[in-house]
């Protein structure tokens, strides 16, 4: 069967050669090709695509946000990030959102169907500059693990299912609360590791070793 693929790009020129590009790929059906991420949640349900091609940055609705909120309605969606932007801040950004593969635009055409193809295998496609990035993050010298952030052991707990990418529905149900105290607890999660959003939470997390 086919993989099929959506496609949310700003500029006109490419989203149109990303699109011939999928259309004349035998294993790859194009569900639809648009400028920006508004309506995405309706795109999804209606054209149920295997792969989402996403810009980073377009108007309304960036694609860090459009892949949040995608994964956390259908988290069997891969998203595949295109860009242009290579700093570690919208790496992160983009993985702790949820996005299983991140290319940058300077990819040749068989390098991004090759991506597509081993994303919706399973894989985690990157470029190499991207990929060296990430490695390097995760071999950094570790740090020792002493709570300083006087962690409780839900909020712990809770932690760990964010870095697995579940919802806070998903979390809820996991532990055995409502949905408003799961975010009760993020916002004191938030207010003890002095940061501002989930995807932060997740890096500081991860860098800093604070769970096993």
């Amino acid at each position: 069967m086919s993989v099929k693929v959506a496609i949310y790009e700003d500029n006109d020129i490419l989203r149109e050669t990303l699109s011939y590009l999928i259309k004349g790929t035998e294993s790859l059906e194009l569900t639809g090709a648009y400028p920006n991420p508004v309506g995405i949640l309706e795109h999804c349900m209606n054209n149920k695509p295997d792969v989402i091609l996403m810009d980073l940055e377009m108007p309304v609705i960036s694609g860090i946000e459009a892949t949040i909120l995608v994964k956390d309605r259908f988290p069997g969606i891969n998203i595949m990030i295109l860009t242009v932007f290579k700093d570690k801040d919208n790496v992160f950004d983009a993985l702790c959102a949820g996005a299983t593969g991140y290319l940058l635009k300077n990819s040749t055409s068989v390098q991004i169907i090759e991506a597509i193809i081993e994303l919706d295998n399973g894989g985690s496609p990157m470029s190499g500059e991207i990929a060296r990035k990430v490695l390097a993050f995760f071999t950094a010298s570790p740090v020792s693990r002493n709570n300083d952030y006087a962690l409780s052991s839900r909020e712990i707990e809770i932690l760990k299912h964010l870095i697995n990418g579940h919802s806070y529905k998903m979390i809820a149900d996991a532990c055995c609360i409502s949905i408003s105290t799961v975010q009760f607890h993020i916002k004191g999660i938030y207010k003890k590791l002095h940061v501002n959003s989930k995807s932060e939470a997740i890096i500081k997390t991860l860098r800093e070793r604070l769970i096993d």
